[in-house]
């Protein structure tokens, strides 16, 4: 595959690159998108490079990270659902686990003379070594997820190079360890006189929440404003920016969740401490960074190293009915042993200025911050780039980095074609040739063309049917970013043929036959769907 864009490899080292992930993070969730929580790595990078402003993933973790990994759509790369449990939904495409259809990053980038290396949350099907990072392409990995302090595995310890790490106490925080082992591996490539790919996945910040206790003590009494009163100054932060224009609009506080002004003030103290823990978790998300940012500029390695950041979906509305974070473990508040999650309500203020959450296909829960930074590859500094983008994209934007091919057949295997485009245009301020982007997520919908984007939640969740086949809302985001104006009833041809669109896609993208049911009608689709929902109850929770 050629180098996109007019970037020409010259006689220079091949560029290194780092994929940065973040789990359950909110688009506004940094400093230099809105946020009040401390991230000087993270704008650092975002001030000498680019920063996205309408990049998008794939609604939850598991798709998002077979997205990023292979350069095509979940359902096509096996990962239709989630991970874990009885994986197997009755059609390939929810298979579970990444598939032989598809190649990853690492398996692509070796032939090309890479160190490839894995650090943090796989989360894309793990039963067998094969499934594993070792078997698919990374020299060395480390894998863990679902904790943060070592003595709080409960028995789900890390994985190094596929054997379980014992004995770890709470001087491990797993977001510190991740950053830290990545610097090895990155120290082993230079060692090696090899370019390297690291893929540097945390799991902060998912819940269950929990952070050393300085770092949580610096964001005590910022939250004390309430949800509705931080999105605000969130938003005005964001307009300061240049993120939004002037006429743009902040899409209402949340109906469904309880007001701030109706909690006792023993209940405003305990959502301010939910609320500084997650802050805490992503304050010490941005440490990490800058380990690994620290050692590739004190080894001279950071000009030539693309570093890309994102986070795998929206913030996460997941816990009580009340909307209201809470703590259901043991010990205090982000203590080892807690168990606390933001909930509806503080996850209203990490999508500011957003509806919804991780799951649906609205914006709250597919917008994802997005930071590039190489001053090798590009010169532009502190700029933004509207053009949208699509996690589809980071496995063609890697390879064209790197001058490297993507294969049409590996290990004896026909591959699936890329689904995404590189990026390297975009980075030199040229647009992407493409119109339409496409998403689906336990039957919740999207299609956007151009600007005019079609969007349906699933209502119940998990249906999809006859009945709901035209059940969309449709919104101009030239106009209307926040998806306040529904123009639906006054555009419905344009709805039925960008839903045709649609249905198009989700054939040639695997999403049809679905397990949430078929709109078609089709009976092997019917039987996955039963098989499926049984399934499903059996699946853990991400």
């Amino acid at each position: 595959m050629g180098l996109s864009g007019g970037l020409l490899l010259q006689a220079q080292q091949k560029p290194n690159i780092i994929v940065i992930l973040a789990d359950d993070m909110g688009f506004s969730d940094l400093g230099c998108f809105g946020s009040e929580i401390h991230t000087p790595n993270l704008d650092r990078l975002a001030a000498n490079g680019l920063r996205f402003t309408q990049f998008y993933n794939a609604a939850r973790c598991c798709p998002t990270r077979a997205s990023l990994l292979t350069g095509l759509q979940p359902h096509q790369a096996g990962m239709g659902h989630m991970a874990g449990g009885n994986e197997n939904m009755g059609t390939p495409a929810y298979e579970g686990y990444l598939n032989r259809q598809c190649v990853t990053i690492a398996e692509a980038l070796k032939p090309a003379g890479y160190f490839t290396a894995h650090s943090g949350k796989w989360h894309v099907g793990a039963k067998t070594p094969a499934m594993k990072p070792n078997g698919r392409g990374f020299d060395i990995s480390i894998d863990g997820q679902g904790f943060y302090f070592g003595g709080d595995t409960k028995g789900k310890g890390p994985e190094f190079n596929g054997k379980t790490m014992t004995d770890l106490d709470n001087s491990w925080y797993s977001t510190s360890k991740y950053a830290e082992y990545g610097v090895k591996f990155i120290q082993q490539a230079q060692e090696a006189k090899q370019p390297f790919f690291l893929y540097l996945a945390f799991n902060a910040p998912h819940w269950p929440l929990q952070a050393p206790d300085s770092v949580i003590a610096k964001y005590l009494g910022k939250y004390k404003q309430g949800w509705a009163a931080m999105r605000e100054t969130r938003f005005a932060k964001q307009k300061a920016l240049g993120l939004f224009g002037k006429d743009v609009k902040l899409s209402p506080a949340d109906s469904r969740i309880t007001s701030w002004e109706s909690l006792s003030d023993a209940e405003k103290t305990t959502q301010d401490s939910i609320m500084a823990t997650y802050a805490a978790c992503v304050d010490m998300l941005d440490q990490g960074v800058g380990k690994v940012v620290a050692h590739l500029k004190a080894t001279g390695q950071l000009d030539n190293t693309l570093i890309m950041f994102l986070s795998d979906n929206g913030g996460c509305a997941e816990g009580p009915a009340t909307g209201l974070g809470n703590n259901s473990g043991k010990g205090k508040i982000g203590s080892p042993g807690s168990f606390v999650r933001c909930a509806q309500s503080w996850a209203n203020l990490e999508c500011t200025p957003y509806r919804e959450y991780k799951h649906y296909t609205h914006e709250g829960g597919i917008h994802t911050s997005f930071i590039a930074h190489w001053p090798k590859g590009f010169t532009a500094k502190g700029e933004f780039r509207n053009e949208p983008g699509h996690i589809i994209d980071i496995m063609p934007t890697c390879l064209a980095a790197a001058g490297a091919a993507y294969p049409q057949t590996f290990k004896g295997r026909n591959i699936i074609p890329m689904a995404g485009v590189s990026l390297i245009p975009a980075f030199k301020g040229f647009g992407l040739n493409r119109d339409t982007l496409c998403w689906e997520h336990e039957a919740n919908r999207g299609i956007r063309i151009k600007n005019i984007k079609l969007v349906s939640r699933a209502n119940p969740k998990l249906t999809f049917s006859a009945a709901t086949r035209y059940n969309w809302e449709l919104y101009d985001l030239n106009a209307d970013p926040t998806e306040l104006n529904n123009l639906a009833s006054v555009q419905p041809k344009i709805v039925k043929q960008m839903a045709a669109e649609w249905e198009n896609w989700a054939k040639r993208a695997s999403v049809l036959p679905s397990p949430w049911g078929d709109i078609y009608g089709n009976a092997k689709a019917d039987s996955a769907a039963k098989k499926g929902k049984k399934k499903q109850k059996q699946i853990t929770e991400e």
